[in-house]
């Protein structure tokens, strides 16, 4: 038997298929464009549906797929009229508009009382804030609108007709009561919103039905496939990772770091919710919990782009990559430099988009290879100050499961071990929200007996990074120093 796993993102998406044993048989991936004019951020969900009917078109044509599990990125839906047809472009949530919708929202119901019921501190971002600019702006468009579908649940709708949403991307809408695992009624009427315009709310790992057969015709398809309700992709490579007790985090080391967690109860402050964290329905009835770094490979990018024009050169004479090289020219003791990683503002937990990156301890003896590994300091620093706040309520972190383009980086993950004081576990798995999402569709229909064993097999550990004891001494020290760096260049203003 062979299983999918769809994931959907923002500017492309990926199936990855793996046989009865998890064994990745092949990979398949495309591109879409987003729109970024004009001060609005949009993609266009008739692109989205274009890639992966073109996917499924090619893996059909070699294999025979008995499920395929759909994970997608959060907040971002589609507007459908009665025929299926897309309304408008689709706004991603990092386009402005809804800030005047979150603040009448706010204003009527409360800040503490919404993050009481959704597990997220009202913002913009959100799916009901956009919601509800679309009907305040394009009130035709809406009053024709039957459908309001998130990135899964559309894919899903499309494929078997049925409109049905799992509670972890149900909670990315801002609108879902994360205890009671239903839509908000009076978040909805706040919003002025139909709530039956919205999907029926499912556990991940839900059976929607088999590709109707219209499509199968139109993608040259002869037998069924099954098609399974996933999760936030956050929540898929959480289980990818193998990442579903408190004692073990993700960290997503791409442009963006993100850090999920395991909880086993909501929690109920207000001021976990006001520092930017996130809470999503998880498994077995517990939660995810989600703190941000929004430069994580993004700062080493900026290196890269800024101060290794000659190693650029280098690596591609010698078809290496240039972080590779970068990697092997960086000293191997604490730079002795502290770096504040806000190049593009502070996420978790300052939430200040105002933030400004700050660099201190740089001498004339200084070398840009110092920065680069101190570059790679802060961002660890900074993963320190969150994960001390998730431990406040998960409990103790033993191990930290890396993934993303930065798990390949072995001097980043020492450093992120020996600034953590834990160990830090490097995935062989490029694909890991794919193979989460593929596990979970796999245990649905019986082809594996569990989650973590499916995902052991699909996400092999490629190396285990345990703290230098000597070097963690020395960043312990400069540990105490960054926990205040943040609040000392605020206190400049205005730069």
């Amino acid at each position: 038997m062979k299983v999918g796993g769809l994931d959907i993102g923002t500017s492309g998406c990926k199936i990855a298929l793996y046989n009865e044993n998890a064994e990745l048989l092949d990979t398949y991936y495309t591109e879409y464009s987003v729109s970024r004019k004009n001060g609005r951020h949009e993609i266009d969900f008739c692109d989205v549906r274009s890639g992966v009917f073109s996917l499924l078109r090619q893996a059909a044509e070699k294999h025979r797929i008995d499920a395929l599990g759909v994970t997608s990125f959060g907040e971002t839906f589609a507007l459908l009229d009665e025929n299926d047809n897309i309304l408008s472009p689709s706004m991603l949530y990092t386009d402005p508009r809804g800030a005047e919708e979150c603040r009448l929202l706010c204003e009527t119901l409360g800040k503490e009382h919404i993050s009481a019921l959704t597990g997220t501190r009202p913002h913009p971002m959100y799916s009901i804030s956009k919601i509800m600019w679309l009907k305040n702006n394009l009130p035709d468009a809406f009053k024709r609108a039957k459908h309001i579908l998130l990135g899964e649940d559309y894919i899903v709708y499309l494929l078997t007709g049925s409109a049905q949403i799992d509670y972890s991307l149900a909670a990315r809408t801002g609108a879902f009561d994360i205890r009671n695992k239903c839509w908000c009624k009076e978040i909805f009427k706040a919003a002025g919103v139909d709530i039956s315009l919205m999907s029926k709310p499912v556990t991940a790992g839900s059976y929607a039905g088999s590709i109707k057969e219209e499509i199968k015709r139109s993608l040259g398809i002869s037998y069924d496939i099954k098609i399974i309700n996933g999760c936030h992709d956050q929540v898929a490579a959480m289980f990818g990772a193998g990442v579903l007790e408190s004692d073990r985090v993700m960290d997503g080391i791409g442009t963006v770091e993100c850090i999920p967690a395991v909880l086993n109860e909501a929690p109920q402050s207000f001021d976990f919710y006001r520092d930017g964290y996130s809470v999503v329905p998880f498994y077995n009835n517990k939660y995810a919990c989600y703190a941000l770094s929004f430069t994580g490979g993004a700062v080493l990018k900026w290196f890269r782009d800024s101060f290794a024009e000659q190693e650029c050169e280098t690596a591609l004479k010698n078809g290496e990559s240039v972080y590779a090289l970068l990697d092997k020219k960086a000293p191997r003791k604490p730079s002795g430099i502290l770096v504040l990683p806000h190049f593009a503002g502070a996420a978790t937990p300052y939430m200040d988009s105002a933030a400004k990156a700050a660099f201190a301890g740089i001498t004339l003896e200084t070398t840009k290879y110092d920065i680069y590994r101190a570059l790679m300091e802060g961002t660890s620093y900074e993963m320190r100050v969150n994960l001390e706040r998730m431990e406040g309520v998960s409990g103790r972190v033993n191990e930290i499961r890396a993934t993303g383009g930065g798990a390949s980086s072995d001097i980043w993950l020492q450093i992120k071990a020996d600034i953590l004081g834990k160990a830090v576990t490097a995935l062989d798995a490029p694909q890991v929200g794919a193979a989460g999402t593929a596990a979970l569709a796999g245990v649905t229909l019986g082809i594996y007996s569990d989650i973590e064993t499916a995902a052991e097999k699909m996400s092999p550990v490629r190396r285990v990074f345990y703290p230098n004891p000597e070097n963690a001494e020395i960043y312990s020290g400069y540990y105490k120093k960054y926990a205040g760096f943040y609040s000392a260049i605020k206190g400049l203003g205005g730069i």
